[in-house]
């Protein structure tokens, strides 16, 4: 058994490349004309099997019986592998249920069925190999495809060590057996697709080739711009930034958790009505003038925003927009999951279907792809995984950094006739961020030595010195877990459970900063364990029973009071808001160097949030986002807004109108509140005749506060 890795850039077409390979495999003979491999199996770990390598991999080979898609359950799995099927399609997800499945079917219609490994081989093509990897999904794969070696293997290495008692050989075998499960695989030969590996996939995949190079065949981004298999979506880049401050409304000053409260005024400006109708303008307009007309007039876009609510948020500024300009050739589509409730809709709330006007989940790519919608707006959906030559532009407003980036902007690089750039437009990354993510992917990727295998011990003993597991509490779950074979019955579980209840009654009373660190502790243990378990054969049985412990019990501990989340939106408001370009270009990745990727490091899992005052906070965001908006121009707006609460055709509409129905009649007093203040305010007056954005940004300020002001002047009237 061997392992490949096959690094082909984003768009190659890898669907092609699978295909084609597991029909060589399955077909694939040696000297004396036996079949090398008894079964190739394409593994992906997606729940639901990708469409797309499906039917590429049945225009192979046509004939019944020699492909089959496991997209039922497991039994259809284990049917497959008992009867032989020369390429055989599933989910790793469901290898974890073989050994239980064979055995119920065993005893109910199918009292003959059997499935050996003993003298097979099997060839593993994994598609995206950075996901399917690592865990315990994967384990399981090999410990079903190797099972008969490894049981035999496990058991002559437990009675070897002479024993005395049949529990205790029982014990060490089912040890021996999960230890073996992570390892190589002498009959398993492992085909790694990836266009974007993680220094885990490189340290488990990347063995040299014949040619003692690595990976076994690299197809780089570089390669397949240059000869026009994919476009540069780096080529057309513009990032615009958003200059922002924020006042405290209220006189109170609490403290506040900082990483807590920052999110929340984050949201409120990023959630902003005029934060979202500033970037829907520049959207809309930018699509309509630069992007509607390319590929022949079927140019799509995307736009990615920050969460579902925002993708809901999107929507109804984006629909209002067109409704209200009248525009009839721009028609949107949202992507999100399940369903999503605005805090400031209090029992409303909206699924993707209601927004699509009833276009079911299923039939949404093919309903855009169709000339009647050109814009997108998911939050992670249809980011990765989503073929659609025709998009052309994405409309970045969320951060995205490393893999992520490099998956979700190269969305954009598939070719179709009469597509000749791309273009992004960003309002959230840097120039030099998006270099950084997609540099180690342009050509070959650099990483990092491996990690030290004695840093598994150091950690080991950290564990021991907390205090908090004991080994003979390790021992005693172990006695229950391996000896079961995995089986556990309901008086097991009990057992397994008070074993571990013991360690998290001791957790508990600790104090919150110490159960952090331990919690951390234990978590690089499980990561760590599991990674480098795969490339180094540590045989250390002690090492395998203390992360199957602790596997268990992290489950069990408590997670973390983070108390209830900040609603700010009654202390702060948004006093200035601006849009600004800030660098329009290519982001050239041929110069440079790439940053190698970096392996598992001692990462915690949070530290105690620290405690600032609000206004500190607020002084903080502000010097960092803050706009050039002077003292001079919040007492012009301050002016304007006294005189406007008293002013009396403003006092009637208020007491009548909701907020949006208020804004028409306010926008019309607005020119004449500012003519009358114009004197001694040339430049502010000037600054806002010649910038509408400025005038907008204004209105929108002063808008919220009279109409706040006038709506409590009516109540204490009353």
């Amino acid at each position: 058994g061997r392992n490949y890795l096959v690094q082909h850039s984003t768009g190659s077409g890898k669907s092609n490349s699978i295909a084609w390979l597991a029909h060589r495999l399955s077909s694939l003979h040696d000297a004396d004309d036996k079949k090398v491999f008894d079964s190739v199996i394409v593994v992906t770990d997606r729940r639901i099997l990708d469409q797309q390598l499906q039917s590429t991999i049945y225009q192979f080979d046509h004939k019944q019986g020699v492909v089959e898609k496991i997209d039922e359950d497991t039994r259809q799995l284990v049917k497959a592998l008992a009867g032989g099927t020369p390429v055989v399609i599933t989910t790793l997800q469901k290898f974890p249920f073989v050994a239980e499945t064979l055995e119920k079917l065993r005893e109910e219609d199918y009292p003959g069925i059997e499935f050996s490994t003993r003298d097979k081989c099997f060839a593993v093509i994994v598609d995206e190999a950075h996901s399917s990897q690592s865990g315990e999904s994967a384990m399981e794969l090999k410990g079903v495809l190797n099972a008969d070696r490894i049981t035999d293997e496990a058991t002559a290495y437990a009675a070897e060590q002479g024993l005395d008692e049949e529990d205790d050989a029982d014990h060490l075998a089912g040890v021996v057996r999960e230890m073996m499960k992570r390892g190589k695989q002498q009959n398993l030969s492992f085909f790694a697709f990836t266009a974007t590996p993680k220094y885990k996939t490189k340290k488990v995949f990347d063995e040299p080739g014949p040619t003692g190079e690595s990976p076994f065949h690299l197809y780089t981004m570089r390669q397949a711009i240059e000869e026009r298999f994919i476009l540069d979506v780096l080529k057309n880049y513009i990032t615009y930034e958003t200059y922002y401050r924020i006042v405290q409304k209220t006189e109170e000053d609490p403290n506040v958790e900082r990483k807590k409260a920052a999110r929340a005024l984050a949201r409120i400006l990023t959630l902003h009505p005029h934060n979202l109708a500033t970037k829907t303008q520049v959207m809309v307009e930018h699509f309509r003038t630069h992007v509607k007309h390319k590929i022949g007039g079927r140019a799509k876009a995307m736009v990615v925003a920050e969460s579902r609510l925002h993708v809901v948020r999107y929507k109804q500024t984006f629909d209002k927009y067109i409704k209200e300009k009248g525009y009839t050739d721009v028609k949107t589509l949202v992507a999100f999951s399940g369903v999503v409730e605005d805090p400031d809709a209090p029992g409303k709330s909206w699924t993707e279907v209601a927004m699509n006007g009833g276009i079911k989940e299923s039939e949404l790519p093919e309903k855009f792809d169709t000339p009647e919608y050109q814009i997108l707006l998911v939050a992670e959906k249809y980011q990765t995984g989503y073929d659609q030559p025709f998009l052309h532009t994405m409309y970045v407003d969320k951060k995205l950094t490393g893999l992520h980036a490099v998956q979700t902007l190269s969305r954009l690089n598939r070719t179709c006739p009469g597509k000749e750039d791309t273009f992004i437009l960003d309002f959230r990354n840097k120039p030099e961020e998006i270099f950084k993510a997609f540099k180690p992917y342009y050509e070959d990727t650099p990483v990092e030595e491996l990690t030290d295998p004695q840093h598994l011990y150091r950690l080991q003993h950290q564990i021991e010195e907390t205090g908090l597991i004991f080994d003979e509490e390790v021992r005693a779950f172990g006695d229950v877990y391996f000896t079961s074979g995995r089986k556990e019955s309901v008086h097991d579980h009990a057992r397994m459970n008070g074993i571990l209840d013991q360690a998290v009654e001791r957790y508990q009373e600790l104090p919150e900063e110490e159960r952090e660190e331990i919690k951390a502790l234990l978590v690089n243990f499980k990561n760590m364990y599991g990674f480098l378990s795969q490339v180094i054969p540590y045989q250390d049985s002690d090492l395998e029973q203390l992360h199957t412990y602790i596997l268990y019990l992290l489950t069990k501990l408590p997670k973390r009071g983070t108390g209830l989340a900040y609603h700010l939106d009654e202390e702060v408001e948004l006093q200035y808001h601006r849009l600004q370009k800030i660098s329009e270009g290519r982001i050239d990745l041929s110069e440079g160097e790439a940053t190698p990727l970096k392996g598992p490091s001692d990462v915690g899992t949070g530290q105690v949030d620290q405690e600032i005052r609000l206004s500190e906070l607020i002084d903080i965001l502000n010097e960092r986002f803050g706009t050039d908006f002077t003292q001079a121009d919040q007492l012009f707006f301050d002016q304007i807004q006294e005189e406007a609460v008293e002013n009396e055709d403003l006092q009637k509409a208020a007491a009548a109108n909701s907020k949006d129905d208020f804004r028409y009649v306010f926008e019309k007093a607005f020119e004449g509140l500012l003519i009358d203040r114009m004197e001694g305010n040339e430049e502010i007056f000037g600054k806002l005749m010649a910038d509408g954005e400025f005038r907008k940004m204004a209105v929108e300020h002063i808008l919220s506060k009279v109409y706040r002001a006038l709506n409590k002047k009516n109540e204490s009237q009353q």
